[in-house]
């Protein structure tokens, strides 16, 4: 099983940006699809993005279309998540899942691999 390490969360200010890292210990991502969901206090979590590592495709949640863009460097064996014009309502925990040999699928079961999450907090 993959461990997932994510890391870049931190406390910006509305309009900020903020770049989130996910890389995977002991195996590639290669064949794999990967996403970023989060989970603001009291909510579930929910899907932002993906990004099929086999044709390179990525998915976005409407809410963060156009703020954030997803992107894999197989070369660093990452996965990223650029945030950009950040919100107050986008404070959350944000998860990187894996799961291998599929599509993206924007719901919690379409992963079996997750990280234990970074906090990230807009405020002024």
């Amino acid at each position: 099983q993959v461990q997932l390490v994510e890391s870049g969360g931190g406390l910006v200010q509305p309009g900020g940006s903020l770049r989130l890292s996910c890389t995977p210990s002991g195996r590639t991502f290669v064949g794999y699809a990967t996403a970023w969901f989060r989970q603001a206090p009291g909510k579930e979590r929910t899907f932002i993005t993906g990004i099929n590592w086999s044709d390179g495709h990525t998915y976005y949640a409407d809410s963060v279309k156009g703020r954030f863009t997803v992107s894999g460097n197989s070369a660093e064996n990452t996965m990223y998540l650029q945030m950009n014009s950040l919100k107050p309502e986008d404070t959350a925990v944000y998860y990187c899942a894996a799961q291998f040999h599929a599509d993206v699928a924007t719901t919690i079961k379409g992963y079996d691999q997750w990280g234990q999450g970074t906090q990230v907090t807009v405020s002024s």
